[in-house]
């Protein structure tokens, strides 16, 4: 006979970020009355590919890694999204993150599907020398999974421009002499040196940034001195902020892996940049800021908050005590369905991530773009041709959302649905 008390009971399964995009997206096709054969092959992902490889390590063992790539839809053009290295990547979090891919590109008006996928590794326990192995060996196991008009992966977390370039270096090596210039942009978010585009690293923060002035301008809101945190201080986090800098808002508060960090008088971005280089990626111990509780990061007293670290990270237990007026999602997923239904109604803002981080696959459209036609494209008009995509798109959600009296992610998940749904019917499924 067993003890009752020794049986534990099941604990609540977290919200996980598959349930949030399914739910966004099954809400956008109820109010979009989307035809319900394009709904079944949209609920799914086209192909799931999971890969266990071998590695050898400095010391000379061989450590098991997976990883995996998730392709959700290509009805408008090759698959295109991240690979990032996390001890939370996972196949429901790849499929999760395909999924918001395949919208971000349709919204944008790019001819991309979604994909994005990752190994399930703590980047910080292995050397660069490591890293590369890994990033080779996994590279040559994705095979032709891969490829420059298949599907083209691009940097995400805890991935850079190094990354890509040791995918494109290797995928490149496996073909024959007289076709491997042929598949330089197997891969975006290349060195500059390599392929790669002026800019490209800026291009999601640059597009966070933008969406945010294009919100002001719409509001008749001046961003000289509105106060603003980040939580990321990564790529995305410090390029916003950069820009942002400039228009005269003020940094208030930065999160990243470490801890959390506050100066109500403000936070200089690029003294807090260099000291984290010094600092092995932290920003603790910052000299210029005091350390804030990291549990109680989105109530800091601010104007606009930027999420741009991970996923899930405002739900239904702390969407209360957020104090910005306007999100702004850097990351994807940041805030989940329970999180944002308390902050819409608290009458809180939300510029979605499929709007807000999209122009890190604008960018990288136009690297695909300078490899494919052997061109090389300068910084201004890289920009330029940035910020009036990207107005484009903001302006098409604006729209909607006044001609539909909705929130700005049910008009940007509407806007892409209906866009592969015209594809779909227009050219029927095969057979």
């Amino acid at each position: 006979m067993i003890n009752e008390q020794t049986v534990e009971k099941p604990k609540p399964l977290k919200r996980g970020m598959l349930d949030n995009v399914l739910e966004q997206f099954n809400h956008a096709a109820d109010i979009i009355n989307l035809n319900p054969n394009v709904r079944k092959i949209l609920s799914i992902t086209n192909t799931e590919i999971i890969i266990n490889f071998p590695v050898r390590m400095d010391n000379g063992d061989v450590e098991i890694f997976t990883g995996y790539r998730v392709q959700h839809n290509n009805a408008l053009g090759p698959y295109k999204g991240g690979l990032r290295y996390h001890p939370t990547v996972d196949i429901d979090a790849a499929r999760a993150l395909a999924m918001w891919m395949t919208w971000k590109t349709s919204l944008a008006g790019l001819p991309y599907g979604g994909a994005k996928g990752g190994i399930q590794i703590d980047p910080s326990k292995y050397s660069k020398n490591e890293l590369e192995r890994i990033t080779r060996r996994f590279t040559y196991a994705l095979g032709e999974n891969i490829g420059p008009e298949h599907d083209i992966p691009a940097p995400d977390v805890n991935t850079n421009a190094q990354t890509m370039a040791w995918i494109a270096d290797t995928y490149m090596s496996t073909k024959s002499t007289s076709e491997r210039s042929k598949n330089q942009h197997v891969v975006t978010g290349k060195p500059t040196g390599s392929g790669g585009l002026e800019g490209r690293d800026r291009a999601t923060g640059y597009g966070v940034f933008l969406t945010i002035k294009f919100w002001a301008e719409k509001n008749n809101i001046s961003l000289a001195g509105k106060k603003y945190i980040v939580q990321g201080f990564g790529n995305v986090g410090y390029w916003a902020s950069h820009f942002l800098e400039i228009e005269g808002a003020k940094l208030v508060g930065v999160q990243d892996a470490f801890g959390s960090v506050q100066n109500q008088e403000g936070i200089s971005t690029e003294d807090l940049f260099n000291y984290s280089i010094s600092n092995n990626g932290s920003i603790l111990g910052f000299p210029e800021a005091k350390p804030f509780e990291s549990k109680d990061f989105f109530s800091m007293d601010c104007d606009i908050c930027i999420p741009a670290a991970l996923g899930n990270q405002i739900t239904k237990h702390n969407a209360h005590t957020v104090k910005a007026t306007l999100i702004a999602e850097g990351a994807n997923g940041p805030t989940d369905v329970e999180g944002e239904k308390t902050l819409m109604e608290r009458g809180i803002t939300i510029i979605p991530d499929i709007l807000c981080n999209s122009g890190g696959v604008i960018g990288s459209y136009f690297e695909w773009l300078q490899n494919r036609n052997g061109e090389l494209w300068q910084m201004d008009e890289i920009l330029e041709k940035l910020e009036k995509k990207l107005r484009t798109s903001f302006e098409k959600v604006v729209k909607y959302t006044e001609e539909n009296k909705t929130d700005m992610r049910t008009a940007a998940f509407s806007i892409a649905i209906e866009r592969i749904e015209k594809a779909y019917i227009l050219r029927g499924i095969f057979p």
